[in-house]
């Protein structure tokens, strides 16, 4: 018998899109790559290899640390232990703040529906003295601040400029992003308030109002994030982000902006995930298109307004609460990831975070992986430097075709073109699109074709418990407290007479940022600012998607 010259049969992999990957990739994977057209020059049309030319040998990405807990001091602390340790990298300063859920669907600290939750998962924040605590020795013109906010993002924005004004700071040179990015409410996060067209209107409102009086602020971060943490695949994340990005645009568009007024302050967020060439691949991919999307779509013309500038946080979902300390690994390979792929600015999560809010330890330690990554490991020396592999481009190439293939299927739902996301949403076709691949991935991890370190496979019986950071149950009292003393304090009448120009403003039609601002200057708080605007626009209420 003749012995058979076949090698061992290696299993079929595939990355999380379902996308195959063959053992090698060489030229004849790209005989039909055209460079110019595909790639072209960092800092060049269509910003495949990044949005700069020199990209990190110019200027490192922004190291901006998500935190928030507790009450505003409390936060404040951790702000200036972060700034203190490098968080931002060299230049100005890099803060992220995280709200608890009663700022962030518009509930004070006092309200019945906020009890237990105050200061929880991020900083209770009720009203400008709270906000003016938050910053207290931080001057607001010498950083840059990412606020994680969408439903009450208008009341958050109004309040950081009025405590910026309070500095004395010159607002138009204030600099930072409110996320802003209310679709993904809808789909995946849940944090939303009013009915869609009403909180469409809030978004464009902050668009216009930027434009003139906060235009270095980025007036959105349109999020892919929080839909991959719900459990869609990088290829949906791409397209689903970019589908919520033509919304917003045309939304914009419709209010009567030009597009090139308020399309060079757009940015986006994205997860990085742990399937690193996938990760870089999705990247790439997506400036390549929002490119196309921005020049070709909508007739941008300038090159800024081309331009995918992203902040990227690393997966939280894959955080575990079995052998922590594997999630330093996992951070540092998915902050890799991001880095390769571009990005702009980056958080690196707590290795704890599946337990708690991250402890000062781990705070510190997510930091120092990126600052590891940028000054020891090399890869800040060159540009895109997969640039012209075979797997890494035909994988782009292969992101790009089965996201325009979504894209494509979204359109449809509407008519008349041009808001195919919202009837997409409205039916649940992202929402189930979303679950079937959370239910996909969830049993691979069940029937351990897919491995989780410490979980489903090398695991250990005795698990060693780590420190972990928890909030002083006192503290929802003296918030509660401070909120009473506020509203004995200040002027009934000029606090009454605001709310009723936000009341008014709702209902004309005028622009609200303006008004918004000045209620809060008149101490009005987070909570009654939304009550006002519930009682004009209504509450939205899901419908069960299955």
């Amino acid at each position: 018998m003749s012995k058979s010259t076949q090698g061992p049969q290696v299993k079929a992999v595939e990355t999380s899109s379902g996308i195959r990957v063959d053992e090698v990739y060489g030229p004849e994977r790209l005989e039909e790559f055209d460079p110019e057209a595909q790639l072209g020059q960092p800092g060049e049309y269509p910003f495949t290899r990044g949005i700069q030319r020199t990209m990190y040998r110019g200027r490192l990405w922004t190291m901006r640390q998500y935190a928030g807990m507790g009450d505003a001091e409390e936060s404040n602390r951790r702000y200036k232990f972060l700034l203190s340790q490098g968080a931002g990298g060299k230049g100005k300063g890099g803060l992220s703040v995280a709200f608890d859920l009663p700022t962030q669907i518009g509930y004070d600290s006092d309200s019945p529906l906020a009890l237990g939750e105050v200061g929880k998962v991020g900083v209770a924040i009720d009203s400008i003295e709270d906000m003016e605590r938050l910053f207290d020795g931080i001057r607001l013109d010498e950083i840059s601040t990412s606020m994680t906010i969408n439903a009450t993002a208008s009341i958050l924005l109004a309040l950081y400029v009025a405590v910026a004004k309070r500095q004395g700071a010159d607002t138009k040179k204030l600099n930072g992003t409110v996320q802003n990015d209310i679709l993904k409410e809808y789909i995946a996060r849940g944090t939303y308030i009013y009915p869609v067209e009403h909180a469409m209107r809030l978004v464009t409102d902050i668009f216009a109002w930027a434009a003139d009086e906060v235009p270095e602020w980025n007036t959105i971060s349109i999020s892919g994030y929080h839909m991959r943490e719900a459990g869609c695949t990088a290829v949906q994340e791409v397209a689903f982000t970019l589908a919520d990005g033509m919304t917003y645009v045309q939304a914009a568009i419709d209010a009567g902006l030009g597009v090139d007024a308020f399309a060079p302050r757009l940015s986006f967020f994205f997860n990085a995930h742990n399937n690193l060439l996938e990760e870089v691949a999705k990247f790439r991919a997506a400036r390549r298109m929002w490119a196309r999307l921005m020049r070709e779509h909508f007739g941008a013309t300038n090159p800024r307004s081309w331009m995918l500038r992203f902040h990227t946080q690393t997966a939280g979902s894959t955080l575990t609460a079995q052998q922590p300390e594997n999630n330093i690994v996992r951070t540092t390979v998915q902050a890799l990831a991001a880095v390769l792929g571009g990005t702009q600015s980056l958080h690196t999560n707590g290795f704890d975070e599946a337990l708690a809010l991250p402890t000062e330890q781990a705070a510190r330690i997510a930091l120092r992986t990126q600052q590891v990554l940028a000054h020891e490991s090399g890869v800040a020396d060159t540009v895109d430097p997969f640039a012209g592999s075979y797997y890494v481009e035909t994988l782009t190439d292969e992101i790009e075709a089965r996201a325009e293939e979504y894209m494509t299927t979204i359109a449809r739902f509407d008519l008349g073109g041009k808001y195919g996301m919202l009837r997409a949403i409205e039916q649940g076709y992202v929402q189930r699109e979303i679950q079937n691949a959370a239910y996909a991935y969830q049993r691979a991890v069940d029937g351990k074709s897919a491995i989780v370190v410490g979980v489903n496979d090398f695991a250990e019986e005795d698990q060693r418990s780590v420190p972990i950071q928890r909030i002083d149950e006192a503290l929802e009292r003296r918030q509660v407290e401070r909120l009473k003393a506020l509203r004995a304090r200040r002027n009934a009448q000029v606090h009454e007479a605001a709310l009723r120009g936000v009341e008014d403003a709702a209902r004309s039609g005028e622009n609200l940022m303006p008004r918004i601002v000045g209620a809060v200057e008149a101490f009005a708080t987070v909570g009654e600012v939304a009550d006002i605007l519930r009682g004009v626009f209504g509450e939205y209420r899901e419908s069960v998607v299955v």
